[in-house]
């Protein structure tokens, strides 16, 4: 039997992905790639009788792969909390699927593995933005405040590293990342024992401040549009520079747009954190797809910036009720 751990390059999926591993090891080929490149399944060549895991990457988007996958009688188990639509319902599918808003699939491992390692649900929610379930977690630790802010800080280190349009962009391809983690079941020793977190949060820090310094912002009556240029910082901070945004205003929606080098943008969506929903759904009415608070767009033709402005503040007007 050959094992195949495929997973969202970000702060979620490697955390996810590390307490599943440090409970129950294999020897796995390893599948990830940049945050915006979720359609993973695909380049898993597994045969009868294989085992594949799936963590943080969004069912609806890899579903013809996933499908295949099972026809051919793979045995897989999926991990996630990205808008799934449709389940399949085979034998051979386990599916750990929670799309709450307060939730991402560190936190949903978390629970599937009864706390044991706890302390890395908590680096993967502050990556993933959830900052009250991860400060719930942290209480539930009994972390001291301090080491609960390296914590975060880790946590939103490992989560900007993810973005980029390809692996160049990145300060640390992703597979070398869970493999510097690996041999650690304690985040804190972690972070005492490389200097990797304090290069990833010098970087970060950079990149912000110039994302800062170069937005063309957009603001209308109850969300922004940030534009960042073209550049290698730019598509490392989208991400992170739209959560910073939602922390900022925290009862507006955003949206954080970078040119990918074909001229299309990829966008980030922040839902306002004080309602987090709809992200998901603005994103997927422009070929994207995500989550109730957080979601994005690969490809969003120029053309249609516009009309995704509007849609924009129509989703985030104030009116929408979250979904029941």
């Amino acid at each position: 039997m050959t094992y195949f751990d495929v997973f969202n390059g970000d702060a979620d999926g490697i955390c996810a992905l590390h307490q599943l591993r440090l409970k129950h090891p294999v020897d796995a080929q390893l599948v990830t790639g940049v945050k915006r490149d979720v359609c993973l399944l695909g380049r898993v060549h597994a045969q009868a009788g294989d085992s594949v895991t799936v963590l943080d990457v969004s069912l609806d988007a890899n579903r013809a792969s996933l499908v295949s996958l099972l026809d051919r009688g793979v045995n897989i188990e999926y991990f996630d909390h990205h808008f799934p639509g449709r389940i399949p319902h085979d034998a051979r599918l386990v599916a750990h699927i929670d799309t709450s808003a307060d939730t991402c699939t560190g936190l949903i491992v978390n629970r599937y593995l009864r706390g044991e390692y706890r302390l890395w649900a908590v680096v993967a929610a502050y990556g993933d933005n959830q900052v009250h379930a991860a400060h719930q977690a942290a209480i539930a630790s009994g972390l001291p405040d301090a080491d609960e802010r390296r914590l975060r800080e880790l946590g939103e280190a490992i989560n900007y590293n993810a973005y980029g349009e390809s692996i160049a962009d990145l300060i640390v391809d992703p597979v070398a990342m869970y493999q510097d983690i690996q041999p650690f079941a304690n985040p804190l020793d972690f972070i005492a024992a490389t200097r990797l977190p304090c290069r990833l949060t010098l970087a970060r820090r950079e990149d912000i401040d110039s994302a800062s310094r170069h937005a063309a912002v957009q603001r209308l009556a109850t969300v922004s549009a940030c534009v960042l240029p073209d550049a290698a910082w730019a598509r490392r901070v989208r991400g992170e520079f739209a959560n910073l945004m939602a922390r900022r205003e925290p009862s507006r929606g955003h949206a954080v747009l970078v040119p990918r080098r074909d001229g299309k943008y990829v966008v980030s969506v922040r839902a306002p954190l004080n309602a987090p929903c709809g992200a998901d759904r603005l994103c997927r009415q422009f070929g994207g797809n995500g989550r109730l608070a957080a979601a994005g767009i690969d490809g969003l033709d120029p053309a249609r910036l516009d009309a995704f402005i509007a849609a924009l503040g129509e989703m985030f007007n104030g009116a929408h009720s979250p979904p029941a």
